[in-house]
C-alpha cells in the first residue's frame, strides 16, 4: 500500500478552507496592506524598492508563498519557508543590519489575525478550536523561520497581538506614500473599494490610525454576497474590480497551487 503524503497543513484543516478561496485571500490582502503601511518596520519593505514600485505585485507574492505553504506537502512547504528566510537574510546582509524580531512576529501575527478576520467577515464565525488551529499553523511557520519569543497558546497570542498593535504602529511618511501608490495602481474606484474592505476587516487600532471611519457601506453588500457568491455574475463582478493584470492571478486563488510554486518564485 503506497504511503500517504504528509502535508504541512492537514487536508481537512480550516486553514486550507480559508486560504483556498480567492475572496477570503483578497480580504487578508486588504487587511495586510493597511497594517503594513503603519508598521514601524515598513522601511525594510522600502529598502529594496519593490513595495513602493508595485505594491500589488509585492503583496500577491506574499500571498502566493503563504498558499504554497498551506497546500504543499511538508518537504515542499518547509523548503518554501526556508526560501523566505533566505530572502530576508540576504536583505539584512545587504543593509548591514538585522530585521527586528518583533517585526517578524508582526507579519506572522497579521497572517493569523487576518486569516480569521477575513473568513469571519465573508463566511461565518470560527470556533475557538478553529481559531487556535490557525494560530498553530502559522506559529509552526514562525518556528521554522527561527523567530524567537513566539507565544505558546492562542490565548497568549491574543494578548501579544494587542500589545503589538498598541506599540508598533505609526502613521509615517511611508504610510502616506504607500497609500498614494495603492491609489495610483488601483485607480479611483478600486482604491475606494480597498478602503471599504479595510474598514470592515482591520482592527480598531489600525482603522483609527488610518482614519478609515467606522461606517463602511460595504458591510450590507457583504450580507448579500454570502447568498450570491456562487453565481457567475458574482464572479464577474469580483474580477471586474481588479486591474486587468491581476484578474488571472485572482482566479488562480480559487485553485489549489502546485507544489512546485515556491521553487519557481
Amino acid at each position: 500500500m503506497p504511503q500517504q503524503p504528509e502535508y504541512f497543513v492537514a487536508p481537512g484543516s480550516v486553514v486550507r478552507t480559508i486560504w483556498g478561496k480567492a475572496d477570503t485571500v483578497l480580504f487578508i490582502f486588504a487587511g495586510a496592506a493597511a497594517e503594513f503601511a503603519l508598521n514601524k518596520a515598513v522601511d525594510w519593505l522600502y529598502f529594496t524598492g519593490r513595495l513602493p514600485a508595485d505594491p500589488l505585485a509585492r503583496l500577491f507574492s506574499t500571498v502566493e508563498y503563504a498558499r504554497q505553504i498551506v497546500f504543499a506537502e511538508r518537504p515542499a512547504a518547509e523548503q518554501a519557508i526556508d526560501t523566505i528566510t533566505a530572502i530576508h537574510a540576504a536583505v539584512e546582509a545587504k543593509r548591514g543590519m538585522a530585521i527586528p524580531a518583533w517585526a517578524y512576529r508582526d507579519v506572522l501575527y497579521m497572517l493569523i489575525d487576518y486569516s480569521i478576520r477575513a473568513f469571519e467577515t465573508l463566511e461565518r464565525p470560527l470556533s475557538p478550536a478553529e481559531q487556535a488551529e490557525v494560530f498553530e499553523v502559522f506559529t509552526r511557520v514562525g518556528q521554522r523561520m527561527g523567530i524567537p519569543d513566539l507565544p505558546t497558546s492562542h490565548q497568549q497570542w491574543q494578548h501579544d497581538r494587542q500589545q503589538h498593535l498598541e506599540s508598533h504602529l505609526e502613521h509615517s511618511r511611508f504610510t502616506a506614500d504607500l497609500y498614494q501608490q495603492y491609489a495610483r495602481h488601483l485607480g479611483p474606484v478600486r482604491y475606494r473599494l480597498l478602503l471599504q474592505a479595510q474598514r470592515v476587516v482591520v482592527p480598531a487600532a489600525v482603522r483609527q490610525r488610518l482614519r478609515l471611519g467606522r461606517t463602511p457601506w460595504l458591510r450590507p453588500v457583504l450580507l448579500v454576497y454570502r447568498y450570491t457568491q456562487h453565481f457567475s455574475l458574482s464572479k464577474w463582478a469580483r474580477t471586474s474590480l481588479l486591474p486587468a493584470d491581476y484578474k488571472e492571478k485572482f482566479l488562480r486563488l480559487d485553485v489549489v497551487p502546485p507544489t512546485t510554486l515556491a521553487m519557481a518564485s
